[in-house]
């Protein structure tokens, strides 16, 4: 037998392999149904046999406005041929709620590095000894103690925005091109990762007073590179989003992907956020080993309240610096443009807001003043909602957070779910479901006012919910309120014209796009300046 006629037999072989291994197989899984979950209806007609149809939507970079179109008439849609979005409210306590049996699913293993952070750790026990060792760090009396890092950086934004104002707009003027002259999504990303490396590691990475967020990496080997930081860890975030799926296949395609240059640019990028944390966490040990005592997140790694040691591996502190950098500058950005965005769409709001702020402040108060003592703003209900409603029509992680049901099963909706089922809510899905939410697509602070305000906080999943919710939303809500009250007591802003829309591209997280906006200080009304 010829080698020709043996190599065509071999690739014959392998073909037919390959075809029941990733269509017949699937198709066999998919009509057996040992899970049940064709009595759902799917994401799309394949969904029920490859995840690909949800790798689709991904790559489109708005899968949950897309599910929560879906959930308009099906509470509960299957998405992959192992998991399900839900989009009925009363679906949150029974996956996110503090009593459920769900964990965190595969996606988040197969996305960790060597060592689990608080929130990629699965394990309940595991979990609640991090968050046991982390609480004291994010409790909320540690919030006075970081205060001032927070009005630090604030100064610092407003001396920046002080520079680039505008002579006032008059009623009915049009903005002119060159008035807009300042990205308010770039230099509160840069206020958020300032803040989070100031409060977490009494680090000064001065992004504000560079005006860039050039920054240092070390690789394994001990050498440094110098790479943009917020490039690293969106691109980091986007190329998981769109390849996660499914999990089994993940490792390998994410190898694979490497070789088509859209995924390899991200792959770079990724690879380059890796080494950030790692240094960042080099250089604070270096000031705890030479003996300073420093008030800030990583002093909690180290050692509890009474100062024993946490005796913590190396790989865990630089995972939990991970994920402090990621999450606790991240979504805090993305929510400090998105309310000044919506503020300045919605006038009549954004006036009722600065009217509160103006009359929570003492007449005499000096003009010139920059920041704006959160004791003075913390409590006030519109300026809170305003924040909340913010959160509510684009919270900062869209995504479901996938959950996944435990060995025996779980009683969603009322409904036994199978044991190892993928299951989710998307915050955006929660948050547009018009029976608890009228004018879901509106942006009404209004809602959250009062009792009924109250009423619907169960329902908020802007930071997750149960035992499993942001650790750090204190500090997001500080540094939000702080911000907000200090600008809009200080300026007016407008957009480059009444249509103009932000770019958004989700992964887990949106992606905003440039901010860029018209900026010029207030004239106070004389009531107020005595």
């Amino acid at each position: 037998m010829s080698s020709a006629i043996i190599s065509l037999s071999y690739a014959a072989v392998f073909g037919a392999g390959v075809f029941l291994y990733l269509v017949l197989h699937p198709v066999i899984v998919y009509f057996r149904d040992v899970n049940g979950l064709r009595r759902f209806p799917n994401m799309h007609p394949l969904s029920g046999i490859s995840y690909i149809p949800f790798m689709v939507l991904a790559h489109g970079g708005a899968r949950s406005t897309y599910l929560s179109k879906l959930h308009q008439k099906d509470p509960v849609i299957r998405t992959g041929p192992n998991s399900l979005s839900y989009g009925d409210l009363r679906a949150i306590k029974d996956i996110y709620g503090h009593n459920t049996r769900c964990t965190k699913d595969n996606s988040y293993v197969i996305t960790s590095g060597s060592h689990y952070h608080l929130a990629d750790v699965i394990d309940k026990h595991d979990h609640a000894r991090k968050r046991k060792t982390l609480s004291s760090a994010y409790a909320i009396k540690n919030l006075e103690g970081w205060e001032h890092k927070v009005a630090d950086k604030t100064d610092k934004l407003v001396k920046h925005l002080d520079k680039y104002c505008t002579a006032p707009l008059k009623p009915g003027e049009a903005v002119k091109p060159e008035d807009v002259n300042i990205d308010y999504r770039k230099w509160t990303n840069f206020f958020t990762l300032d803040a989070i490396a100031d409060i977490g590691l009494s680090e000064k990475l001065n992004f504000l007073d560079n005006g860039h967020d050039r920054v240092t990496g070390r690789r394994l080997d001990g050498t440094t590179y110098e790479c943009d930081l917020r490039e690293c860890l969106y691109q980091n975030a986007r190329k998981q989003s769109l390849l996660v799926w499914p999990y089994e296949w993940y490792p390998l395609i994410n190898k694979v992907s490497n070789i088509v240059p859209f995924y390899n640019r991200m792959a770079k990028f990724a690879q380059a956020w890796d080494g950030i944390p790692v240094e960042l966490s080099h250089r604070r040990l270096q000031r705890y080993h030479a003996g300073e005592k420093l008030d800030d997140f990583f002093e909690a790694l180290m050692h509890d309240k009474n100062g024993h040691p946490n005796n913590l591996e190396w790989g865990e502190i630089v995972a939990e610096v991970s994920i402090m950098m990621n999450a606790g500058s991240a979504t805090t950005a993305i929510a400090m443009a998105n309310v000044l965005y919506q503020l300045i769409k919605n006038p009549e709001k954004l006036n009722k807001a600065v009217e509160e702020i103006d009359s929570a402040l003492e007449d005499d108060e000096e003009d010139e003043s920059s920041v704006i003592a959160y004791d003075k703003v913390k409590y006030l209900p519109y300026l809170r909602a305003c924040l909340d409603e913010s959160l509510r029509l684009f919270p900062p992680t869209p995504h479901g957070l996938p959950r996944q049901t435990p060995a025996e099963g779980a009683n969603i909706l009322g409904d036994y779910i199978p044991g190892g089922v993928s299951v989710a809510m998307s915050a955006f899905v929660a948050h547009r479901q018009e029976s608890l939410f009228p004018q879901a697509d509106k942006y009404i602070p209004e809602r959250w006012l009062g009792e009924e305000g109250k009423a619907l906080q169960p329902y908020f999943l802007a930071f997750s919910a149960g035992a499993r919710g942001c650790i750090g939303r204190n500090i997001s809500y500080l540094e939000q309120t702080v911000v907000l009250a200090s600008v809009l007591r200080r300026y007016e802003f407008a957009l480059s014209s009444p249509d103009w829309q932000i770019e958004r591209l989700e992964t887990m997280n949106w992606l905003l796009g440039e901010m860029p906006v018209k900026v010029w200080r207030r004239e106070r009304k004389t009531a107020l300046n005595g």
